[in-house]
């Protein structure tokens, strides 16, 4: 078990006695102890004042490989009047009422006393992991603003400071991973999921195969949602199998491993760029992939609407930059459409991308990992609908499949897939392509491609997640850490 040090200003200090607190002066005599286990520092200091104790708190327990809260980065982010963030109305939790605006709500370990702010805490916590911080909500047009600053357990009033002592001695009660020589495993990767997700990437069965496939590898892979994961350097790689979306948590997580040197799939900048079409259209023209004629729109005026009517007639598609299963993609028929969709597209987003629309009965998916095809999938579209997935239908919700090797898929659909996955980089990537009179064109490229057991894995079995749970085994070993 890994021991947990709760570090104060002053150690008499009667609303910690139950923590059996030690004071900055203890911890700066005493510490690093011959052969003490690994250690964690949850810093209670008072951190508002540069070089102050709480300062050297942090630095010290940074210096020392203690994994510590807050950091010196994050000290140093909140030390004056602390950070605002802003947030759009798309960000706002449904459950938030007009009484939790133009307050102050006092965060612990990333737990907040009102129940309706827990997701919102949560995600503050993520962004400025520290013990003790206030967050403040205030309505702006068209969105609302969090000032988020650090605080005091002698601040605060006698029921929020109850509150963070039980949800501290609540934390100290928790298990912590163990790294020792004498382990199975050699390494530890954090597996990214949401249990609420609708249409996850990858199902249960799937997920169990990658667990199983890590151990065979030596490594270990905890499954884990977002709320599991303030603390990422526990972990050496991670693997988010959770739908992506930039303004997000897994941005912000995939972001915040690879700069602790994780290895991390997918990786932030390939997120950035599968997640908004603009950049993967704009790509593909430059660099010459071969892909659907698409343009860009800003606006609803009368000749930009001519000018799509001139140049795609109709039907056609009218694509959000960003989306995923088919989401955010509209077929157009008439010009009334055309102006009711373009209008509600472009109040979100500045552009809209606007594509001609060609009907295939079936979408290629090529699966790459590194530069390399691993998987195949013809896609047929759901029931009497025009994609995919029909999210308006629960009985006919997606069409079928088939699963085939790699070594079966037609050269030139082979070749643009791959060609799309280098514009990206070298993560796992899932290329949509549309074969039309032996011509392929690319659709999209999704990071964080649909893996699920009886489906993407139907042709290689155990050996798809073998093959990718390798790639992170070929990583971890070429970092040598």
């Amino acid at each position: 078990m890994l021991t947990t040090l709760y570090v104060v200003d002053d150690e008499e200090s009667s609303l910690l006695q139950p923590l059996s607190a030690i004071s900055f002066e203890a911890y700066l005599r005493d510490y690093p102890k011959l052969n003490e286990p690994k250690s964690r520092v949850i810093n209670l200091c008072n951190t508002t004042r540069y070089l102050s104790n709480g300062y050297y708190c942090s630095l010290l327990a940074e210096a020392r490989r203690h994994d510590v809260l807050p950091s010196v980065k994050v000290i140093n982010a909140l030390r004056t009047d602390g950070v605002s963030q802003w947030f759009n109305d798309a960000c706002l939790d449904k459950e938030l009422r007009d009484e939790d605006f133009n307050q102050q709500h006092v965060l612990c370990l990333g737990e907040v006393i009102e129940p309706r702010c827990r997701k919102l805490a949560s995600r503050v916590f993520q962004d400025f992991p520290s013990p003790l911080l206030t967050m403040s909500l205030i309505r702006e047009e068209k969105g609302f603003r969090v000032h988020v600053q650090q605080c005091n357990l002698t601040e605060l009033t006698q029921e929020q400071q109850a509150f963070c002592l039980n949800v501290l001695q609540e934390h100290s009660r928790k298990g912590w991973r163990k790294r020792t020589s004498e382990k199975k495993y050699r390494w530890d990767i954090a597996l990214l999921t949401d249990a609420n997700e609708k249409v996850p990437p990858s199902n249960k069965g799937a997920i169990s195969r990658f667990v199983k496939a890590g151990a065979k590898l030596g490594l270990r892979v905890h499954t884990v949602s977002a709320s599991d994961l303030p603390y990422l350097n526990q972990y050496d790689g991670l693997f988010i199998r959770e739908t992506t979306f930039i303004d997000h948590h897994t941005y912000r997580l995939a972001r915040k491993a690879e700069e602790q040197e994780l290895v991390v799939i997918d990786d932030p900048d390939s997120i950035l760029r599968c997640c908004n079409k603009v950049f993967l259209h704009d790509a593909f023209n430059y660099q010459k992939v071969p892909s659907l004629r698409t343009q860009f729109v800003n606006n609803a005026s009368v000749a930009s609407l001519d000018a799509l009517e001139s140049s795609f007639g109709y039907p056609l598609i009218l694509k959000m930059p960003e989306g995923s299963f088919s989401k955010g993609v509209f077929k157009v028929n008439s010009r009334e459409q055309l102006i009711e969709v373009m209008e509600k597209l472009l109040n979100d987003s500045a552009l809209v991308l606007a594509q001609e629309y060609v009907f295939t009965d079936y979408d290629w998916r090529i699966g790459v990992l590194n530069g390399r095809a691993l998987y195949a999938c013809r896609y047929y579209m759901a029931r009497n609908h025009w994609q995919i997935y029909n999210h308006g239908s629960k009985r006919h919700f997606s069409g079928g499949f088939d699963a085939l090797p790699t070594f079966e898929v037609p050269s030139q659909v082979l070749s643009v897939a791959l060609k799309a996955a280098a514009v990206v980089g070298n993560g796992l990537y899932g290329i949509d392509i549309k074969e039309v009179d032996g011509k392929a064109y690319v659709l999209e490229v999704n990071d964080n491609p649909s893996i699920d057991h009886g489906v993407e894995d139907k042709y290689l079995g155990e050996e798809l997640y073998m093959q990718i749970m390798s790639e992170f085994l070929r990583r971890l070993e070429s970092r040598g850490r």
